[in-house]
This record gives structure tokens, sequence and C-alpha cells, in this order.
């Protein structure tokens, strides 16, 4: 039985005749950030400018303006005195554009983003997706995966996992800085501190009271990340798969089955790495992550959940329901019993 297919704030401010791009750390969604105009790349013309601890706006903005990443320290520090932003500005070793404008390097400063060049990593990608998207900022992709092992960080949240377990799940979608000097580890470590930043401690308590591991609160968020396209039916893709997984029904999730078509490079070449039809031998493929086969959770998260997706699992919907299938719109219909889903797959998917 399937349950379904796959479905698949920065402000602009003008001051003074200068428009500004404001990079978003960790958004609550990505799609709530709008488009902008990418800064140009600083990999082969950049300067680096140290920012101490309580240093004065006079003192950073000659600093800047003397390395040549701004044109003007007087138009910086009346910036910084228009907007309010004396006492806000961050200590750090920034790289930045020459000639970068003045508000740029301002609410950079203000936000501590150190580098001009970004990668926005997507809620429900994969690992290797992530490490493709870095790859295009200079990061090789084959150390990124390499890299994302457990045994390589220290967290307590990746307590208890296997040394041979990946990050997987735990690389918390948001826009990240890359330097010119960044490797792998340390922008695995900047997704590993957003995680820790931004999942709060009480979910863990809250799981533990459930009967949940947190590697099994974030590996159930990752599937109904790939699942949801409404985001009010998180809880409720929750509570249908916290009472499968109680009842010892499988999960019956196909974007499990995704993940594990796409450990094959042909499929993935072929279908990228969310096969969106699948096959009846798809269904049958002989793997842990295979949710048609296998009963339970298979053994870690398939992708890289927002919050929303983790909060849902401990906070699940009050309602029954044992089934659900999508609808044209992207919604699903969900159902407790049998018959009644049969005719909603019936009416949505026929």
């Amino acid at each position: 039985m399937r349950l379904l297919p796959i479905a698949a704030t920065s402000a602009c401010l003008v001051l003074a005749g200068i428009a500004a791009w404001q990079i978003i750390e960790s958004p609550d969604s990505i799609d709530d950030v709008p488009p902008y105009s990418e800064p140009p790349d600083p990999a082969d013309a950049s300067v680096e400018v140290s920012i101490i601890e309580r240093e004065s706006p006079e003192d950073i903005g000659k600093e800047l303006e003397a390395a040549g990443a701004i044109g003007s320290a007087t138009q910086f520090e009346i910036l910084v005195s228009l907007l309010g932003y004396q006492g806000s500005l961050q200590a750090g070793e920034y790289e930045f554009t020459p000639a970068t404008p003045e508000l740029d390097a301002l609410y950079r400063v203000r936000r501590g983003v150190v580098s001009a060049r970004t990668v926005t990593v997507l809620e429900g990608w994969r690992l290797e997706e992530v490490a493709d998207a870095f790859e295009a900022q200079g990061i090789l992709r084959g150390e990124f995966i390499a890299q994302a092992r457990v045994r390589n960080f220290d967290f307590a949240f990746l307590d208890g996992l296997g040394g041979s377990a990946t990050l997987e799940g735990y690389l918390f979608p948001a826009r990240y800085p890359v330097r010119k000097g960044d490797t792998a580890t340390d922008v695995l470590t900047g997704m590993l501190q957003s995680f820790e930043s931004n999942v709060p401690p009480d979910i863990a308590e809250q799981a533990e009271a459930d009967g949940l591991t947190l590697h099994e609160v974030v590996t159930l968020a990752s599937i109904i990340e790939r699942e949801a396209v409404v985001p009010e039916e998180r809880p409720v893709m929750a509570q249908v798969f916290l009472r499968r997984l109680r009842e010892g029904i499988p999960l019956g999730a196909d974007p499990t089955v995704q993940y594990a078509v796409a450990e094959d490079p042909d499929s993935v070449e072929l279908y990228g790495y969310w096969k969106q039809e699948l096959t009846r031998s798809d269904l049958e493929i002989d793997s842990r992550y295979n949710t048609y086969q296998e009963r339970g959770l298979p053994p870690g998260p398939i992708s890289n959940p927002r919050l929303d997706s983790i909060v849902a699992v401990v906070n699940p919907a009050d309602t029954n329901y044992l089934y659900f299938v999508a609808k044209p719109d992207g919604s699903h219909a969900f159902a407790s019993t049998l018959e009644e889903h049969q005719r909603n797959v019936d009416r949505y998917q026929r």
C-alpha cells in the first residue's frame, strides 16, 4: 500500500540611494526568503578585515576603508548612526569583496556574516545535495561527504549514534557563509552549531517522554519533510506514522524508497536524487530504508528537516488516522479505515 507519491527575511532597504541585500542565517523556512542579487564571488579578489570585540563604529569604518573593503568610512559611520546599530556590530575575521557597498558591509558586520559567498541549504535535501551545493563554492564534494561522519564531531545531540553514522538529518537548513579558507569540517561544524542553536533542548525531553530518542524524532521528521507540502499537515502526518509504529504496521512511505533507490548512481543519473514515479520493482528493493518491506523506522534520517517537522513529531495532531494519500494540489486526504482510504485512493489517484 502506498501512502502517497512524492510531493515535491531578507528586506531590501533603500537608504541614501544604496540598495542592500541581507543574509539570513537561520530562517524559519527557506521558502520565506525572497530572492536577492548574489554578490560577486570573492574567491579570486577579496580582502580580509579583523574586527575585535567592542571596537567603535568609527574604527571599524576606517579599517574597512583602509583595506579597500568599502569606499567611505564616513558613510559607514553615518549609516550606523541612522540605523541605530551602535553596540551591535560583531567581532570576527571578515572576508569582503573590494568596494563592497557600505550598507552591505554594515549588514554583514551587524549579523556576523563573515563572507559574501553563501550556500543555502534547503529543507528536505539529503547529504549529497548539500555536498553538491557547497562544491559550487569551492568545498570538494568528496571531502565533504567523507567528513560528514558522526565520529568526526563532538556535539551532545550526536551522542549514542554509531561511529559509522553520517550527519544526515542534522545539517540544519539555513543560509551559510563560506570563506575562502574554509574546509569541509568548518562548514559542517557551522551547520551542526545551527542545529544545536535552533532545536530546543526540550525536544529531546519530550521525545524521551514519548519513548523516542532524538535520533528517532529526527528520522521521522526527515520523512515528514519529504512528504508534506501543506504546513498544517505535518502534525497530522506525524500522528499517522506514530500510530503505525505503535501498531507494528509498515510506514509505507515513498521518500524512504526514493532514498534507497538513489544509492544507485545510475538511478541518480536518470532520475535525480528523488525518483518521482516509483515502479513495483523499486517498492521491492532490498534495503533497510524500504518502509514497505521493513517495519519500524529506517536506520536513520533520509533528509535534513526544518524545525517545524521536528516539532511536529513531538507534538502530533490529536487524530486517529492510519492512512493518507496525496491530492492533485499537494494536500492529502486522511483516513482512519482501509475502506475510507481506498475510496480516497480511487478518487485522487485513479
